[in-house]
């Protein structure tokens, strides 16, 4: 079944670490690109009734009961099998957290990136490990069990024993699905900014080395492990039976359809996307013109292994990809980047960390 990804990029501040088109944007802004957002999905013709819901791109859990409520009646499939939203720490409260549920929303993704506060304070987070703790709660007393904590590895600061702090709280909160992305540097985020050209702002010297932020990112595969988290995808973690359904789409090359700005759509046959800033989308919108800026076919070959080897179940290749790929996959095999049973495909623990070595072979077949 296929999934819906809509996104409202609007939030409250913009993190140093965050590479994404979503900002503090004016006021006036966010009303008009509710309502061009509302007129996209409400001119699509489902082909399909969607299983699954995605609200993210930016701080969409600041949105009102009123808009909210419009904005998900124009999505068919309602209950969805699973309807997630972006939150960050300090926008839920016992009324937001019921309307929530009331609405269909049963999965909550909560950006925590470090329980460190030091480490908070330079992203320009404002929340606390309390902060978490007490959200956790309410959205439990909704009834909204199922939540997602997301953390970065690699942030200004951080430690072997902070990041061991950060993973001890997971235990804490017996949270049943984890994301725990590298920190991206890229001249994208003013943080990345900062650490490229060797300024002095945002905790730049102090950022990890890759090296060490990669023995960060084992050491979380390890501690989640040893609370029953297993890694199902390079970033991502869950207490079997709790993984995310939508974002399982993305990787097994499912359709979905994508509402907003920089959101991207997938028929099964033909990739395409909107717009990426929020003001452009706007725009096109106000003067009659198409969000969508970009169309391309679908390249199943390269695409089902660099998605499909992002998996730790990897992928079943074919007889033939099997003979089409047999060179590049005996050298993956000859270097310990990839394991096979003589029928599945998939990184090793090694291959994880040199992930990109590998999928460069496929993705540009």
């Amino acid at each position: 079944m296929a999934g819906v990804y809509v996104s409202y990029p609007f939030c409250a501040q913009k993190c140093t670490f965050c590479n994404f088109v979503s900002g503090a944007f004016p006021r006036p802004l966010a009303e008009k690109y509710l309502a061009a957002l509302m007129a996209e999905i409400g001119a699509h013709r489902w082909q399909w009734r969607p299983e699954t819901l995605y609200l993210g791109g930016g701080c969409p859990s600041q949105l009102e009961a009123g808009p909210l409520d419009a904005l998900l009646r124009l999505v068919p499939g309602h209950p969805w099998a699973e309807a997630t939203i972006e939150a960050p720490p300090g926008s839920i409260t016992p009324e937001r957290a019921a309307l929530w549920a009331q609405l269909g929303l049963n999965r909550v993704s909560l950006g925590v990136q470090s329980f460190v506060e030091t480490e908070l304070k330079r992203t320009g987070r404002r929340h606390s490990a309390g902060t978490v703790l007490a959200e956790v709660e309410i959205l439990r007393s909704a009834n909204i069990r199922n939540f997602n904590i997301d953390l970065i590895a690699g942030l200004p600061g951080q430690t072997a024993v902070s990041w061991l702090e950060s993973l001890d709280w997971i235990g804490r909160l017996a949270a049943p699905h984890v994301s725990v992305y590298m920190l991206e540097i890229d001249e994208d985020s003013r943080l990345g900014r900062e650490i490229l050209k060797g300024g002095p702002r945002y905790g730049a010297p102090d950022t990890p080395s890759s090296e060490a932020a990669a023995g960060l990112y084992e050491a979380a595969v390890e501690k989640l492990y040893g609370m029953g988290l297993r890694r199902y995808e390079i970033s991502n973690f869950a207490l079997p039976g709790w993984e995310s359904r939508h974002n399982l789409k993305y990787w097994r090359l499912e359709p979905y359809a994508g509402f907003g700005a920089d959101a991207h759509s997938f028929d099964g046959t033909v990739r395409s996307g909107n717009v990426e800033s929020p003001q452009d989308y706007v725009a096109r919108w106000e003067s009659g013109r198409p969000v969508r800026d970009s169309t391309c076919a679908s390249r199943p070959d390269g695409e089902r292994f660099f998605l499909g080897l992002r998996l730790s179940e990897g992928l079943r290749p074919t007889p033939e990809e099997w003979r089409r790929h047999d060179a590049a996959i005996r050298r993956f095999l000859d270097a310990g980047l990839v394991e096979t049973d003589g029928r599945s495909l998939r990184l090793t623990g090694r291959g994880v960390l040199l992930s990109n070595e590998v999928f460069e072979e496929f993705i540009d077949l």
